[in-house]
């Protein structure tokens, strides 16, 4: 896929890292939210890690949606100790060619012979270790921090690294940067809006979609290559981009396909990706209003509630009670509605997610957004066959 570098964003988040950004509170932790597929972790990797990198800081990336089943704490220590790595080689070396078996970093006690593995080492006492065998600042980006909060040993590596923080960092001095990001801003805000949460007053931000700018880029990149189709209609195809929700991988398919000699297109490739874009908006529409259709009653009457209320989701007081009855026709205790979210966790793919807290939201946002879009439109909830509710045989 072509890369749209996003140079000038990357520098203005390293500038706001570094605390060079009046009244931004990005050295307490830098906190990105964008939805799925829309270039965030493309920008992560090739646009602000060269950038932090060419400010001769020591990056570390890790993504935890990588491995779901691993411990969070475990991919992180693992990412920190690669990163290590080649600062402890020259020591490594000696200690080895000495016959140590372990080598003294920041007061870490490093396995020679286990060199980037860190068995056994605290967040806090990794990342120390590597901020002083580099000599350098350190700066850490996890993507898709949320998932960390579906474990209690996610959340203990979130303490650790907002204890990292505090410990390396000191007025006017930044030795540790935090970057984490996330698909869905309403887990994202688990990491930040409560007393109880490791980052408690840090701002989650929005990051900037790709847009008008990156149409431009693509239709010179057209223009070079086929002078026959200047000039390009820049504004049909930023309108197809939008149809795409902003997803790169998807809106470049179409326009592979319309560009593709094998089209059999009479006429200008640009309507063909506009049309492509809605057929793709019908179909992931109508992929969530058969998933919403397929759900038992009381299913669907939980779903609707999570949707509808947000954070405010509380799936067991009087009101959510009162809300499935009135959706299903019959009384729903608490443990059928538990026995619900958990049958949508269970979906493949998981409609509903849960933190270690107890704390629900819709698995994938893009749901929630076709919501609001329907409720807008007074086209909710969709119409068609209903399961059988089945609620006495789900007490």
């Amino acid at each position: 896929m072509i890369h749209y570098p996003r140079t000038t964003l990357a520098e203005e988040l390293v500038a706001a890292l570094n605390g060079k950004t009046v009244f931004s509170d990005a050295p307490n932790g830098l906190f990105l939210a964008a939805p799925r597929r829309t270039g965030k972790s493309t920008f992560l990797q090739q646009d602000l890690k060269p950038a932090l990198e060419a400010q001769r800081i020591v990056v570390v990336y890790v993504d935890l949606w990588s491995d779901q089943r691993r411990d969070p704490g475990s991919l992180v220590a693992e990412a920190i100790g690669r990163a290590l790595q080649p600062h402890l080689g020259v020591v490594a070396k000696a200690a080895k060619a000495s016959g140590l078996e372990s080598v003294n970093v920041a007061g870490l006690k490093i396995d020679t012979s286990k060199i980037g593995k860190l068995d056994g080492a605290t967040l806090p006492d990794a990342l120390r270790a590597l901020h002083e065998a580099a000599k350098a600042p350190v700066a850490l980006i996890i993507d898709e921090a949320q998932h960390a909060l579906t474990s209690e040993a996610g959340e203990a590596a979130m303490a650790a690294l907002k204890s990292a923080r505090d410990q390396l960092n000191h007025p006017g001095t930044i030795n540790l940067m935090l970057v984490m990001s996330g698909s869905d801003r309403d887990k994202l805000l688990r990491l930040v809006n409560t007393n109880g949460a490791p980052f408690y007053g840090s701002q989650i931000q929005r990051m900037p979609e790709l847009g008008a700018d990156f149409i431009r880029h693509l239709a010179r990149l057209i223009e070079r290559q086929r002078p026959d189709l200047e000039p390009v209609d820049t504004s049909i195809l930023f309108a197809a981009f939008q149809g795409f929700g902003h997803r790169p991988q998807f809106f470049m398919e179409a326009l592979g396909q319309a560009l593709s000699p094998l089209s059999g297109l009479p006429g200008r490739f640009e309507p063909a990706v506009l049309q492509a874009a809605q057929q793709w908006q019908a179909d992931e529409e109508s992929q969530m209003a058969s998933e919403y259709l397929g759900l038992k009653a009381v299913e669907q009457a939980v779903l609707w509630r999570l949707l509808e209320q947000g954070q405010r989701f509380r799936p067991y007081d009087g009101d959510a009670l009162r809300f499935y009855r009135e959706k299903t026709g019959a009384a729903v205790i608490p443990q059928k509605a538990q026995n619900a979210l958990e049958s949508l966790r269970q979906r493949t793919p998981a409609l509903v997610w849960k933190s270690a807290r107890g704390e629900y939201a819709v698995d994938d946002a893009a749901m929630h957004r076709w919501y609001e879009q329907r409720s807008a439109a007074g086209d909710w909830p969709p119409a068609g066959p209903q399961i059988d509710q089945d609620l006495e045989e789900e007490a």
